[in-house]
């Protein structure tokens, strides 16, 4: 049985991902210090065999014992009310905790993915986004602690592949939204859900014609799924290229919920809000054979459900 290592593993996206290894008969190592994730996602997992879980924080030494072929790492704060709260501890995790994790992959020998992210682009000056654009980030604005955490992050894996020979493997998240999201994550999708449920005004920032791209979770999961089977070393998009401005998006879910309270608020354009946000997949359909499958439309109707359990009105 092959193992793997996941990290940020009671995270939206790290317990889905252990959700999938476990189906594919994979014994899946969760790993997480829950300073954002929820020991609830994951918890239906602990009866099995095949699942163990980690309390510890990657940003210290990490020891694994056995056999591990694989690392998925995903531990990282990933909106901007988490990484304004947490500045240091984002950079910590983008650093020293891919460091700690590329050595545990080479004294293994395992492959290691790491989680990077669009927001290595910044307010990108190229649109749609292709894995070839350099970006155009503010290294010492509000976002550039995770902004730069994540460019550090590929720049480090990519001297244990060149320099050490290690396998490793990059996947760059576009927004990524379905069930465990955080009520508070404070990115778009959890706050407009939220706000229209409890019959409050949903925040649009600017004139709302900023862009945004939505890839539904499943999606998602198999692209890396994909990704990490491949032989190929260098970044990935995995994202949905259907793009919509914040304003139509607002109204998609205020249709969706039909609370007749919930109405649009304007707020001023926070600093380096990105404009413009949509991946060209188009080497991640040449080299996994993989696109977006779940459209918009059947992806909110099952995050709808999911927050109408979980937000308190």
């Amino acid at each position: 049985m092959k193992r793997i290592l996941i990290t940020g593993a009671a995270g939206f996206i790290g317990s889905h991902l252990c959700d999938r290894y476990v189906k594919e008969g994979y014994h899946v190592i969760g790993m997480d210090n829950l300073i954002t994730g929820n020991i609830k996602n994951i918890e239906h997992l602990f009866p099995l065999k095949n699942f163990e879980y980690y309390h510890h924080d990657v940003s210290k030494f990490v020891h694994v014992p056995g056999q591990l072929d694989y690392i998925l790492h995903f531990a990282s704060p990933a909106s901007p009310i988490d990484y304004l709260k947490m500045p240091i501890q984002t950079l910590k995790v983008g650093s020293l905790g891919t460091h700690n994790l590329l050595g545990l992959a080479k004294s293994k020998n395992a492959r290691i993915l790491i989680a990077s992210t669009s927001e290595v682009y910044g307010d990108p000056l190229v649109h749609p986004q292709k894995e070839d654009y350099w970006g155009n980030v503010n290294p010492i604005g509000p976002r550039g602690v995770y902004d730069e955490a994540k460019r550090f992050q590929e720049a480090i894996t990519m001297a244990y592949h060149t320099f050490h020979g290690l396998e490793t493997r990059i996947v760059r998240i576009f927004n990524t939204y379905g069930p465990r999201m955080r009520v508070e994550d404070g990115r778009v999708l959890p706050a407009f859900f939220s706000q229209a449920i409890r019959g409050e005004g949903l925040t649009v920032f600017g004139e709302g014609n900023q862009t945004r791209s939505f890839c539904y979770v499943d999606d998602l999961v198999e692209g890396i799924y994909r990704l990490l089977l491949s032989d190929y070393s260098g970044p990935v998009n995995i994202g949905n290229p259907s793009e919509i401005t914040i304003m139509q998006f607002a109204d998609e879910i205020l249709k969706l919920v039909q609370n007749p309270k919930a109405h649009i608020i304007y707020n001023p354009l926070p600093v380096d809000d990105p404009k413009q946000r949509r991946p060209d997949i188009t080497l991640a359909q040449n080299l996994l054979g993989w696109e977006p499958k779940v459209q918009r439309e059947e992806g909110l109707i099952k995050t709808y459900a999911y927050f109408k359990e979980v937000v308190t009105v």
